[in-house]
């Protein structure tokens, strides 16, 4: 291990990995809708749309096997650009090669880069000296991520789903996200000893934290690969869709700020309840609005309890861990939500087939959640009261 561990915030700029994910985030959230959107303007079936989704996320979760030791090898900067070149590549060959094989191997290997991205980004911002500043830099990254997703849908409506320009449009904007760790090259955290999580660690890490990290990936899994083909359904709009998709993400986006603010003051588990009893709120309430006014308002706040999950159960995770294990911790909570994200896409396939009704899917997770993270945080509760306290040395035998 370093042996000055605060030498790590040397040189260690936020704005860099900011900067390059506000860019990937515009362009993964185009991305997102349009690939759902695009099958059948490129005579592609409907239904690959499922097994697009689940494929990305297996790939996310195959990245988050190795991620770690790229960022090892090469470094932060370096580690970025060379995720976000392979990225931009897949994507332009999924505008030349209209096939469902090519495709899918396309989406595999973007998931894989994706991962990398995630993997040195959180784990850049999350080398800090303090949980208070880990928790705001997380909170930037979140709102940076979600608000460049949440107006990267707006694309649909501006460029559309058509011929080869959204994904020129879409690969170039990757390739953008590569300039500011190209041109700072001083800006990445200090070279530090980066450790294994042994399997004693990985025993002592909350379960919460894994609990929270799975739950959201199996509902971002079906925000960004079903949720798109609902809203078509409903409203048979392809602008209507992307600005739905973004209210959604704005309220990801939005409740970041809120997030950073209670993650050091309320119990992590407790936070990741009332934002799963939100989740729940939300559900009941797309269900009986009746004006538009009330879909939004819904939607926002769905977009605000489902993105709110990770960011607390990753915090939850690095709480007693040291500097040198964040990557290695980031990558296991990156691996706990892509197994989330490649299974919850499938699961709402299979929840479709008994009810109609995509939003019943997330009130089920959220319910389920909820009710979990509520008794877990009772029972760490009741852990603390129970420990027992420093008996201070009697006056008389001082």
């Amino acid at each position: 291990m370093n042996a000055n561990p605060l030498s790590l915030d040397v040189g260690n700029s936020t704005i860099v990995p900011v900067a390059s994910l506000s860019i990937f985030a515009l362009a993964s959230g185009y991305l997102m809708s349009l690939v759902p959107l695009a099958l059948e303007t490129h005579r592609l079936p409907v239904e690959l749309a499922a097994w697009l989704a689940s494929i990305y996320y297996f790939g996310l979760l195959i990245g988050a096997l190795f991620s770690a030791k790229v960022v090892a090898r090469l470094g932060h900067r370096i580690a970025l650009m060379s995720f976000l070149a392979v990225i931009a590549a897949t994507v332009l060959i999924m505008a030349f090669f209209i096939s469902q094989t090519v495709w899918l191997g396309a989406r595999f290997v973007a998931g894989i880069a994706v991962a990398g991205v995630f993997v040195v980004i959180e784990s850049w911002l999350l080398m800090a000296d303090s949980e208070s500043a880990r928790s705001k830099r997380l909170g930037l990254y979140m709102a940076s991520l979600y608000g460049g997703t949440a107006f990267g849908q707006l694309g649909i409506g501006f460029f559309g789903v058509e011929g080869l320009m959204p994904f020129a449009l879409i690969g170039t904007m990757m390739l953008l996200a590569s300039l500011p760790p190209a041109l700072k090259k001083g800006s990445q955290p200090a070279d530090v000893e980066h450790s294994a999580i042994r399997m004693n660690d990985i025993r002592s890490l909350p379960m919460a934290a894994f609990v929270g990290c799975v739950v959201s990936g199996l509902l971002m899994g079906v925000v960004y690969g079903l949720l798109p083909l609902e809203f078509e359904r409903r409203f048979s709009s392809g602008e209507q869709v992307g600005t739905l998709m973004s209210v959604v993400i704005l309220g990801g986006m939005i409740i970041q700020p809120a997030v950073s603010w209670l993650n050091s003051r309320v119990s992590k588990r407790l936070l990741m309840a009332l934002f799963s009893l939100l989740g729940v709120l939300s559900v009941a309430m797309t269900e009986v609005a009746t004006h538009q006014i009330g879909t939004i308002v819904s939607l926002f706040l769905l977009g605000a309890a489902t993105f709110a999950l990770y960011p607390v159960a990753i915090t939850l995770a690095c709480q007693t861990i040291s500097k040198g294990q964040i990557v290695a911790a980031t990558e296991l909570m990156l691996l706990s939500y892509s197994v989330g994200s490649v299974a919850g896409p499938s699961l709402a396939k299979l929840w479709l087939v008994q009810s109609s009704d995509l939003m019943g899917y997330f009130g089920a997770g959220f319910a389920a959640t909820c009710i979990y993270m509520f008794l877990a945080s009772i029972r760490k509760a009741k852990i603390v009261v129970e420990e027992p306290q420093p008996v201070a040395p009697d006056s008389d035998t001082l």
